[in-house]
Order: C-alpha cells, then structure tokens, then sequence
C-alpha cells in the first residue's frame, strides 16, 4: 500500500522538481521508503513511489522496481492477494525471483503476459508499468475501484506530458494544473454529496475508472483507455451450484486478504458485514485472529456489547477503543485536511482509522460492499414499490405532478420555512416524475435536496450539466450494467457502482491513507461479487434488507439474535458533536458572499438553508449544511475556484 505518481512525455528540470512536489504532498501514503525512475531521455518517463511496507519488509520491495531482463519499469499501489498463486506458475515456467513481494510478481507477469496481466490477478491496485521496448506507459487501476489513480495532460514549451498519481491533491500541489472547478464535478456533488468521476472538482484533471486500465505513447499525446471488467449482468447458476461457489470464493478471499508482514486487525462493529468478516477469517484457520471495535459515550451511536458478543462467539483477540468528543474537536481541521476532494462523510473513516493507527495496527480488515451485494439498504425495499408508483404515474404530465407534490409538500411541512424539507418524502414529486426510470429514481432516493432547491442554490444551469447527478459517461455505463437486471439486482449494480464505486471506497482509501493506514474489503474481492451476482434473487436477496444469504455461509454457528435488532450502520455521532463546537465555523463560511460566489453557489439561498438548520425546520437533516460547508472548506483550503 503505498502512494505512486509519474510523468510520461516531455520532461525538463522542472517537470522533476514537479514529480518531487508530488511525492511529498503523498508522504503519509508511504512513510517507511520513497524512490524515483527517470527514463533519461528529454522526451521519456519520470516515475515516483512513497512506500508504506506491508510484504517483504526488506529493501527487495523498493520501487520503482525494474524488471532486469526486459528492461520494464513498475510503479504500485496495493495488494495482488493472489501472488503467490501467480508466482508458483511463473516459477514453474522457469521465472526466478529475488524479493517475496507481490509487486515483483506484478512486474514478471505483465513481461509474460502483457496487458492480459489483469485477467489473472486478484486484488485492489492502482499501478503503471513502464515498457521500453513499446515505448508506452500501462496503467491500471481495480475492478470495484477501490485504489484510485489521477491523471492530466499539461501541454509545456517541450511539448505535451501526461501526469498521473495517487490522489488528486498531489497533481494540484505541482501548480501545473489550473485551479478552476468543474461544472460538471460541481453539479455531481451537490446532488450526491460527493463527486461522480470520470471528472473532479479540479477542471483538467480525470479518475480513471474502476475496472479500466490506459496505454500512454512515451511523447505523452495518445491516450487509449478500455474497460476490462464490469460490473454486470452475469447469468445466475442453479442455487445449489451459486450457493457453493459464493462460499468457495468468500473463504478464498478471507484467507488471501490475512496475509500481511505487520499487524492486521479486522474492524468488528457488531453488525452482520464485518461479523462476517471476522468469523471468516476464523474458519480460514488463521491464528490468533485480532478484532476491534470502536465505541462512543453517546448511548445511541455505541454498539459496543454487539461487538463483545460477536468476538466472544467467535474467541477473538478483541480490543475496544473510545472516540470521544474531545478527541472529535481536537483531530477536527486534521480529518478535514485529508479530503481529497470534497465528500459527506469521509472524516468517519479518518477518525476510525487514527484510532486504529495509533494501536499499532497497519492494516485493516472491513466489512465494505455487504450491505450492497446482499441488500441490506432501505434502497433494496423502497425501488420495487416506487418503480411500481411511478409507472402508474406516467399517463400525467411530469410538471403537473412535481407542482402538485411540492404543493403538497410544502403546505404540511414549510408552516412559514424559508426553506422547505430536503428530504426522501419531500421528493415524491420528483420521484413519481421519472416514470419508473430505475437510474433516476435510484439517484431521486439519494440527492442530498429537492431539484426545486438545488436550482436555486446552483442556478438555472444545474439540472442541464448533469441531469439526475450524473454525467453523461456515467449515466451510459450505470445504465448498461444494469439493462434487463431486475430492480433489485439493479439496484445492487447502482449501490455499487455509484454509493460504494465513488464514495465509500474512495473515502476510506483517502482517509485510511491519510493516517498511514491499508484498508482491505474481502467481500469486494471480484470473484466474491461474481458468484454473487451468479445467485439468483430467490437466495441472494430474500428476505430483503437481512442479508440472510451471508449469514448462513459465513457464520452459521452464530447465535441469530445477535444481529435481531434494527440497522443503525457504523456513523459517528457528528451531527450531536459538530452542531455546537462547529456552528460558529460554518455560520461565518456560509456568510462570505466572496468565497460562497466563487465556487458558483447562490449566498441568500446558502443563508435560508442554514437558517432553516438552525431552527429546526422539518425535513432538515445535518448532511444538508454539512455538505456545501465541506465543500467551501475544500476550495478555499487549495484555492480552487469556477
């Protein structure tokens, strides 16, 4: 796990001073080692690597690392948790090897098998490999999009050079690029409460997608970017056989990812996904598994003695460690400077894995992608019902209905708000308009606001630079994995393209990171969410919102009640520890008209909605003013404005 960054194209003495910005802006990705690669030629590639030492400890993992025999070059980021797999095979074909670390595996199987690399490999990565002899740079990045990779093309007097690294504030830092927001990017997030790549916040600089890799041309013009893997659909097996390989792959992946040189730990809120995990990793036959689990005095967020019971059964080493207040207040502006770009909650997973961090733990185990390969959201119940309702609506005209429902909306609810509720039932106009559109419905389900507000608060362009919150690129893909999908199966394709693939993921990679910290989710590992999506909905889904499916495969034993009790998800208590210490902070970043202008939002609107927070209007819940704050601090923190 480490942070990567490079240059390929036109290369001058500051484009090197460039590539040395970028490693140190990504020093807490890499703490333990760093090094760099120039290819020497004017025209040719500049390769830099942060490195934190997770296999082979030892200098053998230093990087960049360069392939003896062929001259290739690699840079990367992650784990192949299927190396030693791919290193026996090699082996067998008469490769040597010096190190015990995936990335020399990675560097030897790209020189055997070229670009068909990624049919073969098993993991989370983000990686570019030099070949001199085709005078091309390879990136890639993960199927589920779970390390990422950035990149920009700035054209200099020694002509064109493509910029690549591992999070975006690192290509800023270079001062290259040109401060300027993208509308687009904008648009996306306001909706969302984070940003739907391909774009960013930063106009000029992409994320690669998920499950897609790019071949660059050493001069650095030509870009050639293809999807490997997608998401969907996939034929569904017979239940016997479906059941059999989910259970296969979910203990293939359990025991890959426990392999580790440093302390790992498995992070146990006491819920059904991360219980999983650990009871897993405990059939996998793994000594001394370490569990922890993070508490709160706030009676109503802590899930402590769930945790406790889970570890008991399952005869962890188990930790608990408390995250209070005081500690929220006083780590507070760091969680913040750790955003990559703008996002609702990524400071969670800052503060969780700082805790983790600072009890010796340099990797950790999660229970991400649960929740979305087995139905466990509200989503999973609510987008059947409201497809049905919105079908039933089509014959009336979709301005008519929204009028009505607003009507509706705003005589029970706004009583003389300034603002009215911003909320899913506050939205049943805008629902029933999309005429059972599973996209848009599902995107309606999630906007942080009303489309009446957000045009108000954006102006009259938002809705046109991404309908619904989605670029155009995106809209088409989301729409094609998920095309002759069942609603429910679609809505999976939805949570995990989109909840998971643009926010969750790339949240917890830069907040984790931040601190020092490898995250790995083995219910995403890509053969785990195959043969899920080979199950069929009978067994997959039933009964909605349970996730029966997971708990009968990987913790029979378990004693069920452990888990009979209402969802509460893990969230810090943000909304009772920020309302009061924050309220001053962001009352006066909502009060500069100056800064609130420059990244394109209305003031007054901006100042009705804060109002309408502070008294409680209904329907006005913390993430609606904790959004745009995050996102006024973001632009004002690296100068980024329209």
């Amino acid at each position: 796990m480490c942070g990567i960054a490079g240059i390929v194209g036109a290369v001058d003495p500051e484009l090197e001073q460039s590539l040395e910005v970028m490693l140190s802006a990504q020093s807490h990705r890499g703490p333990d080692d760093s090094g760099l690669y120039r290819s020497g030629t004017d025209t040719g590639v500049l390769f830099g690597f942060r490195r934190l030492a997770i296999l082979d400890l030892s200098a053998d993992g230093h990087q960049p690392m360069v392939d003896e025999r062929s001259g290739n070059v690699i840079v990367f980021n992650g784990e192949i948790y299927n190396f030693a797999e791919l290193r026996r095979a090699l082996e067998e074909d008469g490769e040597t090897f010096r190190s015990k670390c995936d990335t020399e595996v990675l560097l030897r199987a790209y020189t055997r098998y070229g670009t068909d690399v990624l049919r073969r490999i098993r993991g989370m990565f983000a990686f570019a490999i030099y070949d001199p002899r085709k005078h091309t740079v390879f990136l890639a990045r993960d199927r589920l999009g779970i390390k990422p990779l950035y990149y920009a093309q700035v054209r200099r007097p020694s002509g064109t050079s493509l910029l690549f690294a591992s999070e975006l504030r690192s290509l800023l830092a270079t001062n290259l690029i040109p401060r300027h927001a993208d509308p687009v990017a904008l648009s996306t997030y306001l909706w969302n409460g984070f940003v739907v790549g391909p774009s960013t916040m930063v106009s000029g600089i992409s994320l690669l997608p998920a499950g897609t890799c790019m071949t660059v041309e050493v001069s650095g013009n030509r870009l050639q970017k293809e999807r490997y893997w997608s998401l969907g659909p996939r034929a569904p097996h017979s239940l016997e056989y479906a059941r059999h390989e989910l259970e296969s792959e979910l203990m293939t992946a359990a025991k890959q990812h426990l392999i580790s040189d440093v302390p790992l730990g498995i992070f146990l809120s006491g819920g059904v996904d991360s219980s999983a995990v650990a009871a897993l990793a405990v059939r996998s036959g793994a000594a001394n598994v370490k569990t922890f689990h993070i508490g709160f005095d706030e009676a109503g967020f802590d899930e402590s003695r769930y945790a406790r019971l889970v570890a008991d059964a399952l005869h962890t080493e188990h930790a608990e460690f408390r995250l209070t207040q005081s500690v929220f207040v006083a780590q507070f502006e760091q969680a913040l400077n750790s955003l990559d770009q703008p996002t609702l909650d990524a400071i969670n997973t800052y503060f969780v894995s700082r805790v983790v961090r600072e009890a010796g733990f340099t990797v950790a185990l999660a229970g991400t992608g649960g929740d979305e390969l087995f139905g466990g959201y509200e989503s999973f119940r609510n987008m059947p019902k409201a497809k049905r309702a919105a079908r039933a609506m089509r014959p009336f005209p979709v301005k008519a209905v929204n009028r009505a429902m607003n009507f509706g909306m705003n005589l029970l609810f706004a009583r003389g708000n300034s603002v009215p509720p911003q909320t899913r039932w506050a939205k049943l106009g805008a629902l029933l308009g999309t005429g059972g559109e599973e996209l848009n419905l599902y995107q309606v389900f999630y906007a942080l606001f009303t489309p009446e507000f957000l045009s108000a608060l954006e102006g009259e362009n938002a809705l046109s630079l991404a309908p619904y919150g989605l670029s155009s690129e995106t809209r088409s893909e989301l729409a094609g994995m998920a095309s002759g999908l069942t609603p429910l199966a679609a809505t999976s394709i939805f949570e995990l393209g989109l909840f998971l693939g643009e926010r969750l993921l790339r949240d917890s990679d830069a907040a984790s990171m931040a601190v020092s910290l490898e995250l790995r989710v083995p219910l995403l590992d890509h053969r785990v969410v195959e043969a899920v999506q080979g199950v069929p909905d009978s067994l997959r889904f039933s009964p909605v919102g349970k996730k029966q499916l997971l708990k009968s495969i990987a913790m029979p034993n378990l004693d069920p009640s452990i888990f009979d009790r209402p969802k509460a998800g893990f969230v810090l208590p943000i909304a009772v520890w920020a309302k009061d210490k924050l309220a001053g902070d962001i009352e006066s970043t909502f009060a500069n008209r100056t800064l609130v202008e420059s990244v394109g939002l209305q003031p007054d609107v901006l100042q009705r909605l804060w109002r309408a927070f502070v008294a409680g209007a209904p329907g006005m819940y913390w993430s609606r003013v904790w959004a745009p704050y995050v996102l006024l601090n973001w632009c004002r923190t690296h100068r980024v404005t329209l």
